[in-house]
């Protein structure tokens, strides 16, 4: 019984381990440390959430990598601050190209990435909260779910213009990423 139990958890248990490892490189000297503290409330407020939450709603080992994937780009993002991310360095490190130059950017999108992907690998998780959770025909079953993450994108670009708003400045702008938008 405990090995069944110790073997269910073990994926997620190594998951949130590693972004342990990942959140606390990151929170090492980030380049702006006002703007690395505003963009961990979510994760602040959501990793532990999950965790105190497992027990009643356990995700599949699916979606558990794509909740990792997404918060350790986050925590990257906040690290560098989202219109600072190098990752047009790493490629150039990885693969001798660069991303900027293959696409014709003239400007960071390492932000407009993540928010596509807080799309992405957010809506595995929604599944699986209205999948437990719903008692509503089979026909919404794909409406709840997309209707669930559009609200929150719309809610959070809310918060993030309240945020810069409010914080302004170089805090503001940081926090914001708009790179002259």
């Amino acid at each position: 019984m405990y090995r069944k139990t110790m073997a269910k958890w073990r994926y997620p248990l190594t998951l949130l381990g590693l972004f342990a490892i990942v959140w606390t490189a990151c929170a090492i000297r980030p380049w702006f440390p006002k703007d690395w503290l505003l963009e961990n409330v979510l994760v602040f407020v959501s990793v532990p959430l999950f965790v105190l939450t497992a027990r009643r709603l356990r995700f599949s080992d699916f979606t558990y990598t794509c909740l990792f994937v997404f918060f350790s780009l986050h925590v990257i993002g906040s690290h560098y601050t989202y219109a600072q991310v190098p990752y047009d360095e790493w490629s150039r490190w990885l693969t001798g190209g660069s991303i900027q130059e293959l696409f014709g950017f003239e400007r960071n999108h390492f932000d407009r990435l993540v928010h596509f992907l807080y799309g992405l690998l957010m809506t595995p998780a929604a599944v699986e909260i209205f999948a437990h959770y719903g008692r509503y025909p089979r026909s919404w079953a794909f409406l709840f779910p997309f209707l669930f993450i559009s609200s929150h994108g719309g809610i959070y670009e809310i918060i993030e213009w309240g945020a810069a708003a409010i914080f302004g400045g170089d805090l503001g702008q940081a926090y914001l990423g708009t790179q002259g938008d």
